[in-house]
C-alpha cells in the first residue's frame, strides 16, 4: 500500500464560518498559501448547521456582518435580525466577492493533528485519510460546534424523529399537527418553540431553568433604514465597546440613582430592544446582587402580564429567581411568553419533575406521567467554547494531547494560544471575549492579530512560536480575577462550563471587555512575544 500524499501549506484553517472566512481572506492578502477544512457542505459555520425553525441572529444589522465596504456596499438586509436563510445568502454574497471556496475543502472533518518538532510543522489528518502539512494550524471551530445531548435513559428507543437543534434535518420536517416535545429553552429552544407553536397539534416543553428572554423588536428594513454613510462609524464603534456592539455599559451604578431614574433607563433599553437590557445596562448589574435584583424585578414586571396561567408564570418568571439575571445567556424573543397561553402547550419544570426515561412513543417523567410525542427536539445546548477544539485529537510537543492538558482546566495565552502546541492558534476560543462578544467583530480582530503574528515570524525568520507557561498562569489568573468580581461563578451555565457533567468549573470567557483585550494582544505582539519560546 502506498504512502499517503502530504500536501504542503503555510496555514491550515479549520472552520468556514465568520472566523475562518476572515482568516482565509487575510492570509491570502498577506501572501500565505492556505487551505480551509470544514465538515459542512458550504460556507457559514454554525449558520450552515442551524436550520431549526426560527433560527436567527441576536445581534442587529449592521453589527452582524463583515466591516469591509466591498462586502456591505451593495448588500442589503430584509430584517433587523436576519434568519438562517438570509445569513446563508449573505455568505454566498461574500463568496461572489472574495471567491473563498477555491481554497476550501468542504465535507471534510479534521480528526487529528500532531506537531512535528523536527521540522516545526503541523500534520493535519482528515476523515478521508488525507494529510496536510503546514507551518501554522488555525482553529476557527467556534464556540457552539459541539452539541451536548444528555444521556436520557431509553433515548435511542424513541420511534419518531429525534435530533439536536443543531442537527435539524436540512430537508426540513413536517411538524404541523404533530405532538412535539422540546427539551431545553435557551436560545435555540426558545426560537424553535415560538416558531412551531402555532402549527403543532400539541407542544410539551421540558424546562430545567427559566430563560430570561428580552424583546428582540424585530422589524423589516428598507434601503432608508440602512444608511451606508453611517456604516464606517458603526464598524469603528463596535471595536471600541465591551461586547463588540455599538453600545457600552452605563458607567453609573444601579444603586446610586433614584428609583424613577433607574426605571426610566430600564424602560428606554427595553423599548429599544435587542441585547441592550443585558449589555448596555448599569455596569454593576452583572457584579452586584442588589443591582441585579432591580434588573430582574423590572424584567419580571414586563413578562408576567403576558402569561395568563399563574402556575406557568411562576415557572417561567419565578418570584425568587433561580439564578442572577445575565449570568446565563440572555436570549431574544418575539412571542415566546404568549406561547404558554395556548391550551395545547404544556410546560414541565424538570427540576421538580425530571425526565425519568424515554420510550418509543414519548417521555415519562418522575411523577410517572406519560407525555405522548411524535417528534422529539433536543435543545440541550453545547459543550461550548472548548468542545470544538477538544473534538479533534491534537498532539503537541512530546506527544501531549490537548485533551490531556485541559482535562482539569483550560490554560491559554490571551485566549488564542496554549503552551506545548507551537504555531497553533484558535479564535473565538476559551479565555477570549468569545461568547461575550459579537461574533463578526471578534472574528475580524482576532483573525487579523493571528495573521500579524505570522507576519512577525516571517519577517524575523522564525519557524517556532510557543507560549511560556508563566504567561498562561498570569492570563488564567487575570481571567479568573475579573470573572470572580462578577456574579457568573454563582450560576451553573455554559459560561462556567457547568452545563456539561464532569467539565471543570472555570471562567471560559474574558470579561475585561474587547478594547482591553485587543490592547493586551497588541502589547504582546509589540514586545516581540517577550518570554515566549521563539526559534
Amino acid at each position: 500500500m502506498g504512502s499517503v500524499e502530504q500536501q504542503q501549506y503555510d496555514a491550515i484553517v479549520v472552520g468556514a464560518g465568520f472566523g475562518g472566512c476572515h482568516v482565509l481572506r487575510t492570509l491570502r492578502e498577506r501572501g500565505y498559501k492556505s487551505l480551509v477544512l470544514d465538515n459542512a457542505a458550504d460556507l457559514g459555520g454554525v449558520w450552515y448547521w442551524n436550520r431549526y425553525p426560527g433560527a436567527r441572529v441576536d445581534s442587529k444589522i449592521p453589527l452582524y456582518e463583515f466591516s469591509d465596504k466591498d462586502l456591505w456596499g451593495d448588500w442589503s438586509w430584509s430584517v433587523k435580525y436576519p434568519g438562517q436563510n438570509e445569513i446563508q445568502e449573505y455568505f454566498q454574497h461574500v463568496e461572489s466577492k472574495l471567491h473563498l471556496k477555491k481554497d476550501i475543502r468542504f465535507n471534510t472533518t479534521v480528526t487529528a493533528a500532531n506537531f512535528d518538532d523536527i521540522n516545526n510543522q503541523w500534520h493535519v489528518h482528515t476523515n478521508d485519510g488525507s494529510v496536510f502539512v503546514s507551518r501554522f494550524f488555525i482553529l476557527c471551530t467556534g464556540s457552539f460546534s459541539e452539541p451536548y445531548i444528555p444521556k436520557f435513559e431509553g433515548l435511542d428507543t424513541f420511534a419518531g424523529p429525534k435530533f439536536h437543534t443543531s442537527a435539524w434535518p436540512h430537508g426540513g420536517i413536517d411538524y404541523k399537527n404533530k405532538r412535539v416535545g422540546v427539551v431545553g429553552n435557551a436560545s435555540s429552544g426558545l426560537q424553535t418553540i415560538q416558531e412551531i407553536a402555532p402549527d403543532v397539534k400539541h407542544l410539551t416543553v421540558f424546562q430545567r431553568s427559566p430563560t430570561f428572554a428580552i424583546p428582540m423588536r424585530q422589524t423589516k428594513l428598507t434601503g432608508k433604514d440602512q444608511d451606508k454613510s453611517k456604516y464606517p462609524q458603526i464598524f469603528e464603534s463596535r471595536k471600541n465597546n465591551f461586547a463588540g456592539i455599538d453600545r457600552q455599559f452605563n458607567p453609573q451604578s444601579a444603586l446610586e440613582v433614584s428609583d424613577e431614574e433607574r426605571t426610566k433607563f430600564f424602560e428606554e433599553l427595553w423599548e429599544e430592544g435587542g441585547l441592550l437590557f443585558w449589555l448596555a445596562t448599569y455596569q454593576d448589574v452583572i457584579m452586584n446582587k442588589e443591582a441585579n435584583k432591580y434588573a430582574y424585578a423590572f424584567w419580571r414586571s414586563k413578562v408576567l402580564p403576558r402569561i395568563k396561567k399563574p402556575k406557568v408564570a411562576e415557572i417561567l418568571a419565578p418570584e425568587v429567581p433561580p439564578y442572577f439575571f445575565g449570568t446565563k445567556r440572555v436570549t431574544l424573543e418575539q412571542r415566546y411568553y404568549e406561547v404558554y397561553n395556548q391550551d395545547n402547550v404544556v410546560l414541565i419544570n424538570t427540576r421538580e419533575n425530571a425526565i425519568k426515561y424515554v420510550v418509543p412513543q414519548g417521555i415519562i417523567t418522575e411523577d410517572n406521567t406519560f407525555h405522548e410525542l411524535d417528534i422529539l427536539v433536543l435543545a440541550t445546548g453545547f459543550d461550548s467554547v472548548t468542545g470544538g477544539l477538544l473534538a479533534i485529537d491534537i498532539k503537541g510537543l512530546k506527544g501531549q494531547t490537548l485533551r490531556e492538558k485541559w482535562a482539569h482546566g483550560t490554560w491559554t495565552s490571551l485566549g488564542v494560544m496554549t503552551s506545548g502546541f507551537p504555531n497553533m492558534f484558535f479564535t473565538y476560543g476559551p479565555q477570549g471575549p468569545t461568547t461575550f462578544c459579537n461574533g463578526p467583530t471578534c472574528a475580524e480582530l482576532q483573525g487579523e492579530w493571528v495573521v500579524s503574528c505570522m507576519d512577525f515570524m516571517r519577517e524575523k525568520g522564525h519557524t517556532f512560536l510557543n507560549p511560556d507557561v508563566g504567561s498562561e498562569e498570569a492570563w488564567r489568573e487575570h481571567v479568573n480575577m475579573i470573572g470572580n468580581m462578577s456574579l457568573l461563578p454563582l450560576t451553573e451555565s455554559e459560561y462556567m462550563g457547568t452545563n456539561i457533567p464532569g467539565k471543570t468549573k472555570e471562567m471560559l470567557n474574558y470579561l475585561g471587555g474587547l478594547p482591553t483585550y485587543v490592547q493586551k494582544c497588541n502589547d504582546l505582539l509589540a514586545s516581540g512575544f517577550e518570554g515566549f519560546d521563539i526559534k
